[in-house]
């Protein structure tokens, strides 16, 4: 439980959207309600530096700042990492090798090169991958993507910068890892675009594509909290829970898991006329129409170095 309430951190006072605070929540609301709050709060905790290492060991490649508005996303990351930062939540806690190229041949069929992707390291324990996913589903059951939900079991976050420069999804079964950004090209605001909007009702429908003919599998994971929460649901369905078999670090990831029972498939709701509404209710991400904080808190900002990725894209 953290009391979700007005705080300062310095001269940064992180708040949520619209200025509306819930008190005494669970961790597992406060991440279906995009309480920043109580994300400053947890970063505080633990340290920036512990949310800097633990992003990199999920897969984030790019140079973070070690403060306190890491809470809040200040530290900038390609969609590509960012993505790939959720495949261990996906797959029990195993990192994967991400790569652009599976196989080169010549035009006679000869193979020249085979990627077979090898065994991926384990990042994340078993029982810490079920609390983050039994936590991420209720942001798709109940929170604020709930557009993004369809027949399968899944989870996510969404996110939005200040006025809507950037809004996101990033989502995941157990079979599939999408990420969704909608933004200009030019950095400009958008017009009230929130990650649980457009993002999450694009993700929606490529997914519900991408996993036709697919039988379905729960995510891993069998954590469910004690005593269930009472403002969130953040418990798994049971039709749905399956062990998730032990490794330590450094072993290969372990066959894939038993397919549950498929669930009822439900379609994308749409925003209004205008096609960028704010979704009602609590959809809307904690951070649109709120300060968000300088860079430079708690720290110096570090340039990220330019990448191969970037050369080729011509960012």
């Amino acid at each position: 439980m953290r009391n979700d309430a007005p705080i300062r951190i310095g001269k940064w006072t992180p708040t949520n959207y619209g200025g509306k605070y819930f008190g005494k929540v669970t961790l597992a609301t406060a991440l279906a309600k995009s309480l920043n709050s109580v994300a400053a709060q947890l970063t505080m905790e633990v340290g920036p530096d512990a949310v800097v290492e633990a992003a990199h060991r999920m897969g984030i490649g790019s140079d973070l700042t070690a403060n306190t508005s890491i809470a809040l996303g200040t530290s900038e990351v390609t969609p590509l990492e960012l993505t790939s930062a959720y495949v261990p939540f996906a797959n029990g806690g195993y990192r994967p090798e991400v790569h652009f190229i599976r196989r080169v041949t010549t035009t006679g069929g000869k193979v020249l090169y085979d990627n077979s992707g090898g065994g991926a390291p384990r990042v994340v324990k078993a029982e810490i991958v079920g609390m983050m996913n039994s936590m991420m589903t209720g942001t798709v059951e109940i929170g604020t993507a709930r557009k993004a939900a369809f027949a399968w079991p899944a989870a996510g976050k969404t996110g939005t910068s200040q006025n809507s420069r950037d809004a996101w999804f990033i989502g995941y079964t157990a079979n599939l890892t999408t990420g969704v950004w909608f933004g200009n090209d030019d950095g400009s605001p958008m017009k009230k675009v929130t990650g649980g909007a457009l993002p999450a009702q694009a993700w929606h429908e490529f997914m519900v594509t991408a996993h036709e003919g697919v039988p379905v599998r729960p995510l891993p994971g069998t954590w469910r909290s004690t005593p269930p929460d009472t403002i969130v649901q953040d418990e798994i369905p049971s039709n749905t829970a399956q062990p998730v078999p032990s490794a330590s670090v450094g072993q290969s990831a372990p066959s894939v898991q038993k397919a549950a029972p498929p669930r009822a498939v439900r379609p994308a709701e749409t925003v209004d006329g205008g096609g960028f509404g704010i979704p009602g209710g609590d959809s809307a991400t904690a951070s649109i129409k709120r300060p968000v904080p300088p860079g430079d808190v708690g720290g110096p900002v570090k340039k990220r170095q330019t990448s191969i990725l970037d050369i080729l894209t011509g960012g």
